[in-house]
């Protein structure tokens, strides 16, 4: 018989390879992988033997997992419980999870609540039952605009493009008002911080629009959790779903947002991809208890040689150092940040010259 006594609780860095080695083994005797941005593993040992796990990675908890002969007891429970602990201590208090369905009951156990369900594939929880409620009331009490026809974009904008700025333009034409929210997870080659001042800034000339910070809610597929999902082409399926039921369940009724702007996508499949997404979750009259959105693909910009203007080529410019270029392909507004971090990456490099010299 298993007891509390025999347990013992460490956090260790996921980048530690004789811990990781050690985790991924106890991971796929239990039929899970593992999400390459884990930061840290709260791992639980019985005899020095890895018997659960949990991954975190900012703010969620991913890659849990308990050994089978202690599935039925409280250890699930513990290792959560040890994971939030340590969550807290790395500053993150609002905490997401992503299991199967079939796990739901067991972490509702564990004070998470669901979100949003994708059918047999995927639960979406959070550790509190009023922090989507909470987001959303101050979205509706500060940023409401009563008026018929409200649009709304998402954007991660690394950087702000004059394609962005077209689609914004474009959007806030067709519409009374326009709510811009920028992805808030800092995994771009610009901190969000700087992609939210760039959209602010290249949008300043349009008086119908509010651009707000994207919350957690607007959910980030570097972040998103794929452990359990083994194919790559079902963890895009399953984050475009989440994300989209995410918005036209919970923000855009907040907001009275009865549209969506995206722009089309020529190369990118995984955009594409999420763009034809965008269409079956946001416009299907199915059972998500909320008012379809219009979905409205706005052809892409493009450059003087006809090719479409996106922040990838820029930063691919970048890179290479071609300013002139990048000059004809981004706001003025844009400008100062592209130089502020061609002057960290020159820094950098510099820094590594000298540490190798």
């Amino acid at each position: 018989m298993h007891t509390d006594q025999a347990l013992e609780f460490e956090t260790v860095e996921a980048s530690n390879g004789t811990h990781r080695e050690e985790i991924v083994f106890f991971l796929k005797s239990n039929g899970l992988g593992i999400d390459e941005d884990i930061e840290q593993f709260v791992i639980a040992r019985c005899n020095r033997h890895v018997v659960a796990c949990a991954g975190l990675a900012g703010s969620t908890l991913k890659c849990i997992a308990v050994g089978r002969e202690w599935r039925g007891t409280s250890l699930c429970l513990k290792i959560v419980y040890e994971a939030e602990l340590q969550a807290i201590q790395n500053g993150e208090h609002q905490l997401f999870l992503l299991t199967s369905p079939d796990n739901v009951k067991s972490f509702q156990g564990c004070g998470f609540y669901p979100l949003v369900t994708l059918e047999n594939r995927a639960t979406l929880m959070e550790n509190t039952p009023v922090g989507i409620h909470r987001y959303c009331r101050q979205l509706r009490s500060r940023h409401l605009v009563t008026t018929a026809n409200v649009g709304g974009i998402v954007m991660n904008a690394n950087p702000f493009t004059l394609g962005h700025q077209y689609l914004i333009e474009q959007a806030a034409k067709a519409c009374d008002w326009l709510h811009v929210f920028v992805v808030e997870e800092d995994l771009s080659a610009f901190s969000f911080r700087e992609r939210f001042a760039m959209v602010q800034d290249g949008s300043r000339h349009i008086s119908n629009i509010t651009v707000h910070p994207g919350s957690k809610y607007i959910i980030s597929r570097g972040t998103f959790p794929g452990y359990f999902l083994k194919d790559k082409q079902i963890v895009n399926e399953v984050y475009a779903a989440i994300d989209l039921m995410i918005f036209r369940r919970y923000i855009a009724p907040a907001l009275n947002i009865n549209q969506r702007f995206v722009g089309t996508e020529p190369f990118c499949k995984v955009t594409a991809h999420y763009n034809c997404a965008m269409h079956y979750w946001l416009e299907g009259e199915f059972a998500i208890p909320t008012a379809s959105i219009k979905v409205n693909e706005i052809k892409r910009m493009t450059d003087d040689n006809n090719f479409p203007i996106s922040a990838s080529a820029v930063r691919k410019l970048l890179n290479k150092g071609d300013i002139q270029t990048v000059n004809s392909m981004v706001p003025a507004s844009t400008m100062p940040y592209l130089y502020k971090w061609l002057s960290a990456t020159k820094s950098d490099q510099l820094d590594l010259d000298l540490a190798d010299a």
